[in-house]
Parts: structure tokens; C-alpha cells; sequence
């Protein structure tokens, strides 16, 4: 009997396409694990200002959902997610065929990518900006085009329009921005979809984060989803309304565009118990009421009290989460994030967003106590 042939692992790697070998994994905040166990801490005693989730968690209506969904665990979900789809068509006031659901908006920009892009077709991404939509686009054998954002990072609509060539195929934009957290309004974004739907392109606007701002109907785009059939508006369960963990996302788009990426998804993508407490999440308005009102507080009250700080320039933002610009007290964002670990505070080192370099870091709006705590370690590591 002849034995196997011994196949060296760099033949198998070489099976693989080529563009997938060229792959650099995203780096994101909210690795509490690692961090922990670098430190030889308990997950419990790390502060994370480093993933832009809602300080106060879940509304305690969806952890009870999910208590009483535990009967659901021996069934698949439902294939069509009817009712999540439903509740959140509600929620925006569109048609439940305007929704897809994913296990995180994540995979809703991997989906979207494979769909839609063929190779070497061009997809401008203004920076810096959420890393996925750089690799979502090389792994579908797309080109990513980048654009600098003017100093204050906000978009520049028109310097945008001017950039779409010839194999220009999808433009990605995050509103709020992710790291910054500028907010581009809707007359703007209004331009750049008239003018992509003239060329034939695809817009994809992030909103995970729009929960977060004053006022979110006003700023969203999901009411004009049915004006432009090129538009997907990709929204998150995980920020604003605490479920993480869960893994729940969702998209908002024509029928077209969700006709066409429910035939591409995977089966049951999203489990039984995130739809079940992402239905009830939604219907608690009193939570998303304390929860907008916390983060617009303590937001001002942090912007404030890190612009005290000599050697931070901080950034204002509509968002969650805060810019920080620390070259002026000589340390790295790096060097920062390693001695604040030490104390127990876990930041995001900003250097891996493509735009910015290594002096900047992003910390999360949590609770008044919880930002006290952070403003006091970073008080003493750069007086120090």
C-alpha cells in the first residue's frame, strides 16, 4: 500500500489564490483577552476605553428576552429571520424587504464586496477610516483608492467626485467616521449619490455608530434608501445597543441590492438568541433614551476635561469615541496604550488606521466614574 506524498506547507499555501496570500488581518480595539492575559489580569478588572460599545451594556429587556429565548437553542434559526427583519423594518420605516441581517455589519461589508466587485475594480475610501473596508476589498479582488480627509478629517465631497475613474465600482463612507468621529450631513451625501448613481456606482454609507448622535433619524439615510437603488446602509446592534457579544448587524438597501445579497449569504448567519434579544432591544426606547443622554454628557464632559491635559490636542466628535493627538507629550500611542495597561485602562492605539501615524489614540465615552478613572491614569503617566 503506497503511503501519502508529504506535501510541504508551502505548497499548500501556494494552492491558495494569490490575493488571499497578500491578506493583513484588520487590527480592532476591544481585545480585553489578550490584554489580560499579557498582564496577568482578570477581564473583569480592565477598564476597556478601546471598543466603542455602550457603557451601560444591553437594555436589561434584552437580556431578558434571551433568558426566555434559551428554549430556541435545539431549533435552527428561522432562514428568512422574518420577525428581526420585520421589527427593525419597522424601526425605520421601510419594507421588511429593505432588510438583510448579518452576524455583525462586518460580514454585511465582506458580503457586499463579493458581490458586487469584480477584480481590479476600484473602490475610494476616504481616510483614515474603518480598516475592513480595505480588506473586504482586496479579499474580493478589488483595488482600494485612497483619499486623504482634509485636516479636520472631515470629507471632501467635492474632491471625492473628482476621483471616480474609470474602474471606479464602490465608494465606502463611515457617518459617523471611524476613528474620528466627524459627522458629514446629509446634503452632502445627497451630492455624492446623485452623482454616483449617474455613473452607474455603488455607495455604501456605515452608520454603526449614528445611534450615538444627537439626533440619528435627522442624520441617516435610511429614508431615502428607496431614492437611490445604489445605496447600502449598514447598521450595527452591537455599539449602541450593547449586544457584542451576539454578533448582530444589519443593512438597509433597495430590493434590489438585498435580493442579491441574500442569495450570496450563508445560512443562518445569525443566531437564535441575538434575534430574539435584538427584537426586544429596539422596542426599549427609555434605555436608548438614557443611553443618548449619558454618552451626549459625558462626551462634553471628557472633550473638556482631555483638552486640560498639556500635550493632547483632542478632536470634537458626534460619536462615542475621541480622537486624540498625543505627539506633544513624546510618547507613542503604543507607548501610551503599554502603561496604561499597566494601571488597568485599555485604550486603541490609533496607528494602524491608514492616515494617521503613531501619535494618535482613540479612547470610548463610558460613565462619569469610568472617565474619571482614565483622565486620572493619563494625569499621571504624562506628568509623570
Amino acid at each position: 500500500m503506497s503511503s501519502s506524498p508529504r506535501y510541504s506547507e508551502r505548497k499548500v499555501i501556494n494552492l491558495a489564490k494569490e490575493h488571499i496570500k497578500r491578506l493583513e488581518p484588520c487590527v480592532h480595539g476591544g481585545d480585553v483577552w489578550d490584554a489580560a492575559s499579557r498582564f496577568g489580569l482578570s477581564q473583569k478588572d480592565i477598564l476597556d476605553f478601546s471598543s466603542n460599545v455602550n457603557p451601560l451594556g444591553p437594555s436589561p429587556k434584552a437580556i431578558e428576552a434571551l433568558k426566555e429565548g434559551l428554549w430556541r437553542i435545539p431549533f435552527y434559526p428561522d432562514p428568512k429571520y422574518t420577525s428581526l427583519r420585520k421589527a427593525l423594518a419597522e424601526y425605520h420605516g421601510v419594507e421588511t424587504e429593505n432588510i438583510i441581517v448579518g452576524n455583525g455589519s462586518t460580514e454585511l461589508i465582506y458580503l457586499f464586496c463579493e458581490v458586487f466587485l469584480g477584480n481590479s475594480e476600484e473602490v475610494l475610501i476616504p481616510i483614515p477610516t474603518f480598516g475592513e473596508y480595505e480588506v473586504a476589498t482586496q479579499r474580493a479582488g478589488g483595488k482600494a483608492i485612497f483619499l486623504k480627509m482634509s485636516p479636520d478629517f472631515t470629507v471632501n465631497t467635492p474632491e471625492l467626485i473628482e476621483s471616480v475613474g474609470a474602474k471606479s465600482k464602490l465608494i465606502f463612507l463611515c457617518n459617523p467616521n471611524n476613528p474620528t468621529g466627524n459627522l458629514t450631513f446629509k446634503d452632502k451625501l445627497t451630492e455624492v449619490l446623485d452623482y454616483a448613481a449617474s455613473r452607474n456606482l455603488l455607495v455604501v454609507v456605515d452608520e454603526d455608530f449614528i445611534e450615538f448622535t444627537s439626533q440619528p433619524r435627522r442624520y441617516s439615510l435610511t429614508d431615502i434608501v428607496q431614492r437611490f437603488p445604489n445605496l447600502f446602509i449598514l447598521r450595527s446592534l452591537t455599539k449602541f445597543f450593547g449586544l457584542a457579544g451576539l454578533r448582530l448587524g444589519y443593512g438597509v438597501g433597495g430590493r434590489g441590492i438585498i435580493n442579491l445579497l441574500l442569495k450570496a449569504k450563508a445560512p443562518w448567519n445569525v443566531n437564535c438568541l441575538a434575534e430574539v434579544s435584538a427584537i426586544a432591544a429596539l422596542k426599549d426606547l427609555d434605555f436608548a433614551k438614557k443611553t443618548r443622554h449619558l454618552i451626549q454628557e459625558e462626551r462634553a464632559f471628557l472633550f473638556e476635561e482631555l483638552s486640560r491635559i498639556k500635550g493632547l490636542r483632542v478632536f470634537r466628535s458626534e460619536a462615542n469615541f475621541i480622537l486624540i493627538d498625543i505627539r506633544g507629550t513624546g510618547l507613542t500611542g503604543a507607548e501610551l496604550k503599554e502603561r496604561l495597561l499597566r494601571l488597568g485602562v485599555l485604550i486603541r492605539d490609533c496607528s494602524s488606521f491608514r492616515g494617521l501615524d503613531e501619535h494618535y489614540i482613540r479612547v470610548s465615552v463610558r460613565t462619569r466614574a469610568e472617565n474619571m478613572k482614565l483622565l486620572e491614569a493619563i494625569k499621571k503617566i504624562v506628568s509623570g
